[in-house]
């Protein structure tokens, strides 16, 4: 799943769309001093919570590693991408400045309970065990993806179709043991394996499908989604999303002013257009959307 889950982290590596050398400056980037993260309020239509970290602004805690979730943009330096701008639009709608603390994964929740932040975007996966330890706004849905040629000529919609195919994976995603076990599966129905390329980055993976060495690419949905975006018309997605989950906005249990207003600004920006906007900018399958 390309969203956090509770076992571990479920999470894939950085996803950079373009070319090497940009993945390498987005990674720079990553590693570098915290970049700007305040902006000015706007006039607010949502009663914003009064227990905030600091007055007049809301701060939001997140891991920026998650291309095209959460990262550092390199000609800007400043945090960007869907949580981020989505952040933004909820805080502008409550008449709060934003303010970005940067921290990793694996400390997130405990940073949240140790109110470094009010809130966590960064990708939440919404399991049960975390339900009953925290508050979740949720906004959208996460799962897997089989991206293809447009067109789909081999008529692709699920790993099942892919015996005696080559299909791209990224090393050390959580698609990688998946493929495994379909290709194990189509051996036990006395079909050949998948023939898998199994590459270090995600934009090496996508360009097994550029340059027509593959039949098929395998991995997070999310991702995929935003890979049509920045190449329209040489992909489409093989069949529906598979293994999809909800993400959240994450909030201290029992913080129901928070919650309140985090779930009527994200209402307000259903209302507005601003979530679709938002959706369609990175590209976001209309499944993948709540």
């Amino acid at each position: 799943m390309a969203s956090h889950t509770p076992n571990g982290l479920k999470r894939l590596p950085v996803l950079v769309l373009f070319f090497s050398l940009f993945l390498s400056l987005i990674l720079s980037a990553c590693g570098s001093d915290s970049p700007a993260t305040t902006t000015p309020a706007k006039k607010a239509d949502v009663t914003p919570p009064k227990n905030l970290i600091s007055q007049g602004t809301l701060t939001v805690g997140t891991d920026p590693t998650y291309f095209p979730m959460e990262y550092v943009d390199q000609t800007t330096n400043n945090y960007a991408g869907f949580d981020i701008e989505l952040s933004q639009a909820l805080a502008d709608h409550m008449g709060l400045k934003l303010n970005i603390v940067k921290t990793s994964f694996d400390t997130l929740l405990t940073d949240l309970d140790n109110k470094r932040f009010d809130i966590a975007n960064a990708s939440i996966y919404v399991s049960e065990k975390r339900k009953a330890k925290y508050d979740f706004v949720t906004y959208m849905t996460a799962g897997e993806a089989l991206l293809v040629p447009t067109g789909n000529p081999k008529h692709l919609k699920a790993l099942s179709d892919l015996c005696g195919l080559t299909v791209g994976v990224g090393s050390g995603t959580e698609q990688k043991p998946e493929l495994d076990t379909a290709s194990a599966d189509c051996q036990s129905k006395g079909k050949p394996a998948i023939n898998q390329t199994v590459l270090q980055s995600e934009t090496e993976v996508i360009q097994l499908l550029v340059s027509k060495r593959a039949d098929a690419t395998f991995q997070g949905s999310l991702s995929a989604g935003y890979y049509n975006t920045l190449h329209p018309g040489l992909f489409e997605f093989g069949g529906p999303v598979s293994n999809a989950g909800p993400s959240g906005i994450a909030i201290r249990k029992g913080d129901t002013e928070m919650s309140d207003a985090i779930t009527k600004a994200l209402k307000a920006l259903h209302d507005d257009g601003t979530y679709k906007k938002l959706c369609d900018k990175y590209g976001f399958p209309p499944d993948e959307r709540l």
